[in-house]
């Protein structure tokens, strides 16, 4: 894991918003947000040493550090754009570039972690991990649409759990809880018309559901 942490490391240093000009430094508050907000995801999974507890969480701490550099980054710089006296297509022009080699930092950050998560955990607990920065969106929402929609079939099932398993990957990478759940929603939009193409009636069966719910207290 050391290993390609130094990698990505290095990476970051060559991108516009890391160790160019200025030194990658974290206010100690938001250093123990982080942790404390990786130390939840690691108590729900089942660990066996406190040596290993201890290093996953210092990478999904890592991680959450990170992506906040290279989001805030680009945030300030597009507002130093949006701020300055330059022509309108200029300043669009800048702020997609911003954005794009963002995205592209993000990618290669993604990659290296998801590497990280393999290296030391069993497919089931890395799951453990997505699931936790993504507050467990998807076996709940997963879980739902069975219940909602207990006819579903076995490709059905698949493509819903795929689509929300989809949502999931850009969902951790998300700056906020409101990103986090934008993600979900669009992905959410295209398992219902999925849905509504092969027949079902989602406003109805949601209704259904809830009386059934509320049946059941």
């Amino acid at each position: 894991m050391k290993t390609n942490r130094i990698i990505i490391a290095l990476i970051l240093c060559f991108s516009i918003y890391s160790c160019g000009a200025q030194k990658k430094e974290f206010d100690p508050e938001y250093v123990k947000v982080t942790n404390d907000r990786a130390q939840k995801i690691v108590d729900g999974m089942n660990l066996n040493s406190a040596e290993k507890k201890r290093e996953v969480r210092d990478l999904i701490a890592e991680q959450y550090r990170n992506l906040s550099w290279i989001q805030d980054g680009r945030d300030a710089k597009i507002e130093e754009i949006r701020q300055s006296k330059m022509e309108e297509s200029r300043k669009e022009e800048k702020i997609k570039k911003l954005e794009s080699k963002a995205d592209e930092d993000i990618a290669d950050l993604h990659e290296e972690y998801l590497n990280d998560l393999h290296d030391g955990l069993t497919p089931e607990q890395v799951v453990a991990v997505k699931d936790g920065m993504t507050y467990g969106v998807v076996p709940n929402t997963y879980g739902n649409y069975l219940d909602m929609l207990p006819q579903l079939t076995r490709k059905q099932k698949d493509f819903i759990h795929k689509n929300l398993v989809e949502a999931r990957e850009h969902a951790m990478d998300a700056g906020s809880s409101d990103q986090k759940h934008w993600w979900f929603n669009e992905y959410k939009g295209r398992i219902t018309n999925y849905l509504a193409a092969e027949g079902y009636n989602l406003k109805e069966a949601e209704e259904e559901w809830l009386k059934r719910i509320e049946e059941k207290r």
